[in-house]
């Protein structure tokens, strides 16, 4: 079976797999390209990352995540029977204003 045979597989997860490829670091430019061109073909282009954003965007992602840990963090906090009324408050301002944020 080639490489550019997909037949009997699941083209989602084959796209899934190509898109790893493009977001690892430690692959070949080869490899990338090769990766782009199939996802060219597969009709899935709106997954290809460009150079110039695709730092942007894991930096965001990598910022959202920090976030996200940090309102779990505040979350637990609240539903921990061993914090303080005080530490509880707290995180609800936090949590309070992280929502206003959003809006």
């Amino acid at each position: 079976m080639s490489a550019a045979d997909n037949t009997g597989k699941d083209p989602i997860r084959v796209a899934a797999g190509l898109k790893g490829t493009l977001a690892r670091g430690d692959v070949s430019d080869e490899a990338k390209n090769n990766a782009q061109e199939r996802l060219k073909d597969m009709g899935c282009e709106e997954y290809i990352a460009h150079p110039e954003s695709s730092s942007d965007v894991r930096e965001k992602s990598e910022e959202e995540k920090h976030e996200n840990h940090v309102q779990g963090g505040y979350k637990a906090t609240l539903k921990n029977p061993n914090v303080s009324e005080e530490a509880k408050e707290n995180a609800r301002q936090h949590l309070g204003s992280s929502e206003d944020k959003e809006v």
